[in-house]
């Protein structure tokens, strides 16, 4: 097993990570909106149950048939992200395969088949189901796909932070023994919870922006109005979520991916009373020198918030990445051992798994087979160390990850401000105090924050994919955490293979892009289809 893997080419890998990372962003341009879009379309035919005001009903359908074109591109880059596990990563696919195959399957058979079936009862079925079944439809298809980003979610948190599994030497494979333990992580929780919240910022920032053209066109103003009302509620109530589910998910990686954290603080030396960094200059082009630099240079850190964001406690210790290099002992006495002994015991682990098979082929003493299992399973914490061969090769890519986290931390905090603004500006007569510090201008006369909405729509996605750079490149070089690093778990494929397909989607995917753009555009500059006159589903 392990000398095949290990002569794999470093091109081969490098390109397989680079098409996977090209399909998974361009996946994920279409899946925040959709997740978002099916929230403001839920609440306005919700609006329409209640009222039963034709007007919005108009509302949903407009909004739905946006979101229609792009849950379709969605679903067309989700497939092929999931066939690449088998084509590209051949061998993550059988070391894990039990384990990370259980929740992408029931992605596939519950929650897929859940969004399609209602979706089509949501675009069809207006004059031809109750206005009930009609709206628990609508509901039930973001539902669906909220799931469905569930159970995806739940893979990629085992991936971060691998539980409820066990090495299983006599197949060569990592078995699940507790479904719950991997459906339920706290790490796939917070994951959950803060990707989800952060989607529906896109869905909100989107409907504003689109609300907010029309008002410059002057077009729809009563949709526009009534969207950005829906749409801002949404928006500032998913950004504060999204900060306290963020910071949850800080703790998490604290716990289960130190390095990570180090990573994203541009920390080389940890210790007890750690400040949080603010902004640093760290070259965006160059990894820094940890091992000889004290701090990022010209550091603004407010004090004491990385060890409460890490520990909840003022004074707890957050290790640096020298200290994780070397190995250090935390405050309670309790000790981390250095990554080259970790290389060293993971040696130990593939050697005993070696002789333990070789053992067992050839009948040898069940007392010697004990021993081997027993070394093996001492040792097994440690596998994927054994496939490092310099202890460097586990510091991820500095830079990317210090500036990939304050570009989404950033975002973050404008999109609050942003918010909080549109929603004082709309409801200024009742904030009388507040509404002195600007002009008394009704909303759609505010025309440079229309154009504001506008721009956000696509640093809503920078941040969003900086929030997934983080999240991957954070844990490099593993596939799984600790467990099995990228050149282990890529296919025995030649590089010119990887490449010729690269291009190939980087090209279909460009393509689809392009195409979804061009149907949004054309869809938002037709307009909704006002029919207030024509005969309404609750006459029926």
């Amino acid at each position: 097993m392990t000398n095949l893997l290990l002569d794999i080419s470093s091109s081969t890998v490098d390109w397989s990570r680079a098409q996977f990372a090209l399909t998974a962003i361009y996946h994920w341009l279409f899946v925040p909106l959709t997740l978002g879009l099916a929230v403001i379309m839920g609440l306005m035919e919700t609006r329409y149950y209640r009222t039963k005001e034709p007007f919005w009903r108009d509302c949903s359908k407009f909004w739905q048939k946006l979101f229609g074109v792009n849950f379709a591109m969605g679903v067309a880059t989700g497939i092929i992200l999931e066939f690449e596990f088998g084509t590209n990563w051949s061998n993550y696919s059988w070391f894990v395969g039990d384990i990370f195959g259980a929740p992408l399957a029931i992605e596939g058979i519950v929650a897929f088949f859940m969004e399609s079936t209602f979706v089509a009862v949501m675009y069809f079925g207006w004059k031809k189901v109750s206005p009930g079944f009609h709206l628990a439809s609508t509901w039930l298809t973001g539902l669906g796909a909220t799931i469905s980003a569930w159970w995806i979610l739940v893979a990629n948190a085992w991936m971060q932070n691998p539980v409820g599994c066990e090495f299983n030497p006599d197949t060569m494979r990592n078995e699940m023994v507790s479904f719950f333990d991997v459906a339920l992580s706290p790490f796939a929780v917070g994951k959950f919870c803060h990707t989800v919240t952060s989607a529906w910022i896109i869905g909100a920032v989107f409907t504003v922006a689109v609300s907010s053209w029309y008002l410059l066109k002057k077009r729809e103003q009563r949709l526009a109005l009534e969207s950005i009302k829906i749409g801002a509620c949404v928006g500032l109530v998913a950004s504060l979520l999204a900060a306290f589910t963020g910071h949850l998910s800080g703790e998490q990686v604290a716990k289960s991916q130190p390095m990570k954290l180090a990573a994203m603080e541009a920390l080389y030396n940890g210790g007890t009373d750690q400040s949080l960094t603010a902004v640093a200059w760290v070259n965006p082009f160059r990894q820094p020198d940890y091992q000889t630099q004290e701090e990022a240079p010209l550091r603004i850190a407010m004090p004491y918030a990385l060890s409460v964001m890490a520990t909840r406690d003022i004074h707890g210790y957050v290790p640096g990445i020298n200290d994780i290099l070397n190995g250090y002992t935390r405050p309670d006495g309790t000790h981390e051992s250095s990554v080259a002994e970790k290389i060293e015991r993971g040696k130990q682990a593939i050697e005993a798994l070696a002789a333990y098979r070789k053992a067992k082929a050839e009948g040898a003493d069940e007392q010697e087979v004990a021993g081997l299992l027993a070394t093996l399973r001492a040792n097994m914490p440690y596998f994927g160390y054994g496939y490092v061969k310099d202890p460097e090769q586990v510091v991820p890519n500095i830079p990317m990850n210090f500036w990939a986290f304050r570009i989404m931390v950033g975002m973050g905090c404008l999109f609050i401000v942003f918010f909080a603004l549109v929603l004082m500006i709309l409801y200024q007569d009742n904030l009388k105090g507040l509404a002195r510090l600007w002009k008394h201008l009704p909303f759609a006369e505010h025309k440079y924050l229309h154009m504001v909405a506008i721009a956000l729509v696509p640093l809503a996605y920078i941040a969003s994919e900086s929030g997934w750079l983080v999240a991957e490149m954070g844990r490099q070089p593993w596939t799984i955490q600790d467990m099995l690093p990228t050149w282990v778990a890529v296919s025995d494929l030649h590089s010119s293979s990887v490449i010729l397909t690269f291009f190939i989607f980087l090209v279909l995917f460009t393509t689809m892009l392009a195409v979804e753009i061009s149907i949004l555009c054309k869809q938002i500059k037709k307009g909704p289809e006002m029919t207030a006159e024509q005969p309404d589903m609750f006459d029926r």
